[in-house]
């Protein structure tokens, strides 16, 4: 099971979007694939609709150590996408982690209890540095950041994500890596001169970089993925077509060469998805 988690010190840079329509598609693609909100804002929670809602969530699997599916993991109404809702709204879980001698380890912890009836844990997270982000990370065998571009995202990603990730290189001393990092660029007007300068800047300032990477993927900004949000479907599914007007790939194009470039040993079924998938 690849565990990947999607993060961000900055909120709105659109990590839950990534996460559902990432799942989505790869779920669409026949892999096995559970969702973790970690986000004390359970909007990953409410993306899709429940064909079968456990009685537990989050909270449950992460203060009580409870792992059995029928009582934590949620069965939404795309084939092969379950979901573990956001079930902590007061936060009590950072409190908890906090004061436990396992704290940032317990999710790494308890993930042998689903390697087998998934291909893919994707994790959403808060956008502030907390310990369920540091949580979520030290689980992880790889981690995704979008970053709009803006200057101040841009600034933000040095002071925050990578500076998380570089507080977190001690853990390797316990022989836990820190996972490498792959900035997704999202929400891009590419028609902006100031766009494209940050984006160029992004790929010239981690060229040489060992665990960092910028994704050649980029996400436009589309009215699609908020339709698709709305629709409560993946993107891919409600439109296919490229724009004439704009001359950027479909949403089914993006997100199928984002789940390539991350998951390149799943390219021939990814490659398979089509318009035609349906909510089953």
């Amino acid at each position: 099971m690849r565990v990947v988690s999607v993060v961000s010190t900055k909120g709105g840079v659109g990590k839950t979007t990534v996460a559902a329509n990432l799942g989505g598609l790869l779920a669409d693609a026949g892999l096995r694939v559970l969702l973790l909100d970690l986000d004390s804002q359970p909007t990953l929670s409410s993306y899709y609709a429940l064909h079968q809602k456990a009685v537990a969530g989050a909270y449950e699997l992460i203060a009580l150590n409870l792992t059995t599916p029928v009582q934590i993991v949620s069965r939404t109404v795309i084939a092969g996408l379950d979901l573990i809702i956001s079930n902590d709204g007061q936060g009590r879980l950072s409190t908890l982690l906090l004061h436990a001698p396992d704290g940032r380890l317990r999710l790494r912890n308890l993930l042998d209890n689903f390697r087998s009836r998934y291909d893919l844990l994707l994790i959403d997270t808060q956008g502030a540095r907390s310990v369920l982000l540091e949580m979520a990370l030290l689980a992880s065998d790889l981690a995704v950041s979008p970053i709009t571009p803006e200057m101040l995202a841009a600034r933000e990603l040095g002071r925050g994500t990578l500076k998380l990730l570089s507080e977190l290189e001690p853990f390797r001393h316990l022989g836990i890596t820190p996972p490498p990092l792959r900035l997704l660029l999202n929400q891009v007007n590419v028609i902006r001169v100031d766009t494209r300068m940050i984006i160029r800047g992004l790929h010239e300032a981690f060229a040489g970089a060992t665990h960092i990477l910028v994704l050649n993927t980029v996400i436009p900004d589309r009215v699609a993925y908020l339709n698709a949000a709305s629709l409560g479907l993946p993107v891919h599914r409600i439109e296919t077509r490229r724009s004439r007007e704009r001359h950027s790939p479909s949403p089914l194009e993006t997100m199928q060469a984002l789940a390539i470039e991350l998951f390149p040993e799943w390219r021939e079924a990814i490659s398979k998805v089509s318009r035609c998938a349906e909510v089953r």
